[in-house]
Parts: C-alpha cells; structure tokens; sequence
C-alpha cells in the first residue's frame, strides 16, 4: 500500500511540474508517466481517465493554497489583518502559479466524482476557502460600528456569505485581469501609481477590502 500510494504520489507531482511549466493542455497520461518513469499504463491503476489525474492535480493545488493561508496569518490576530494576508496570498498565487490557478477552478473539474471514498470531489476543495471567508467577514462586521456599515439596495445588509462572494469575485478578477494585462492596460500609471507591480496590486486589494467591509479603521 505504502508503494501504491508513492506512486501515485509521484505521478500527481509530475503531473504539478507540467502543469506549472507547460500549462494543463500538456498533462496526458502518458506524459505524465514519462515524466514519473513509469509504464504508460501504470497512472490507469489510479486516474483511470485523464479527467482524475486533472483532479487530482488541481487537488494538490487546494492544498498548497490552503497552507500558505495558514502561514500567512499565522501571527496576524485581527479578522482584518487576516482578510487582507489571505487576499494577498490568493492574488500572488495566482499570477505565481498560473497554470495550477486556472485548473483549480475549471468548471468541469469541478463537478468531478470523488476518486476515493476518502477524496472528496474537487468542488468541495473550494468549500473550506470560500467557508474561511465568509467566517472573517463575519467577525470583521461584528467589530464594525453598525452606523457605518454599507447597506444592501433594500436597505438591509448583506449576509457574510454574500459580502464574502462578492469580495472574492474581486480577487478572482484582480487576478485573472491582472495576469492578462487588462487593469494595466485599462487604469494605466496614472490611476495605479507608479511603482514596481507588487505594490499596484497591493492599492487595488486594498481598494477591494474597502468596498466590501468598509475603510480599515472600523475593523480594530
């Protein structure tokens, strides 16, 4: 078993190595057995369709994620502050790693079917982020004075849920945009500022978590 599983371990890390250099489109099965060498048939025993290896990768990607959102906040105390690490984390991630990025969220790796009773689908790999979210936007609010808190087009205000969608569609959006060179093309130097990339994206996150939970003072 312990081999079994060191090997399909190391299928799933070649199949990481392509996609961070050569994007999914390169990741076949039998590529990827080269690059483990291996038999061209040995990934069939784990991913018996090029759709599993795909999920199993992207998996990977969720778990890589989710421990630099751990680091990231490890020493930051305030919803905030943990809102803000976590939103530059996802944003870098994703202009990091941007093969890896696009797979996680590939609409029809989503809806995958679990490849092992102990593996769940690879939608609900999304579910402990976006439930991480929506826990800080929740405790961000709590801290707010309820005065200065943006109300919905009906006068009431959002649930967290809905407030933690919207501010991670933002993010999303920084990012893909981002990486497709449409916020620079479109805001230019002038809206930007000048300066080196990393503190651009640092002024349109902040501007993200502004429009979402309000200025920075309200949450302590």
């Amino acid at each position: 078993m312990a081999d079994e599983n060191s090997l399909r371990e190391r299928l799933i890390d070649a199949g990481v190595d392509l996609v961070l250099n050569e994007g999914s489109a390169s990741m076949g099965l039998r590529e990827t057995a080269r690059r483990a060498g291996v038999s061209h048939g040995a990934p069939r025993r784990y991913f018996p369709t090029h759709h599993a290896l795909l999920s199993a990768v992207a998996h990977r990607g969720f778990q890589d994620l989710g421990a630099r959102f751990e680091a990231a906040v490890a020493d930051v105390a305030t919803p905030r502050g943990r809102l803000e690490a976590l939103a530059h984390v996802y944003v870098g991630y994703a202009l990091e790693r941007r093969g890896m990025f696009e797979l996680m969220f590939r609409h029809d790796l989503l809806d995958s079917t679990p490849q092992a009773s102990d593996r769940p689908r690879l939608r609900e790999s999304t579910l402990p982020l976006f439930g991480h979210i929506t826990e800080l936007v929740a405790r961000c609010r709590s801290e707010q004075d309820a005065a200065r808190r943006t109300d919905g087009p009906d006068g009431t205000v959002p649930p967290p849920a809905v407030v933690a969608a919207a501010l991670w569609s933002n993010l999303h959006g920084i990012a893909q945009l981002w990486a497709w060179g449409s916020l620079q093309l479109t805001l230019g130097s002038t809206a930007l500022g000048e300066g080196p990339d990393d503190g651009q994206r640092d002024r349109l996150i902040a501007a993200v978590l502004d429009a979402h939970l309000g200025p920075v003072t309200p949450c302590p």
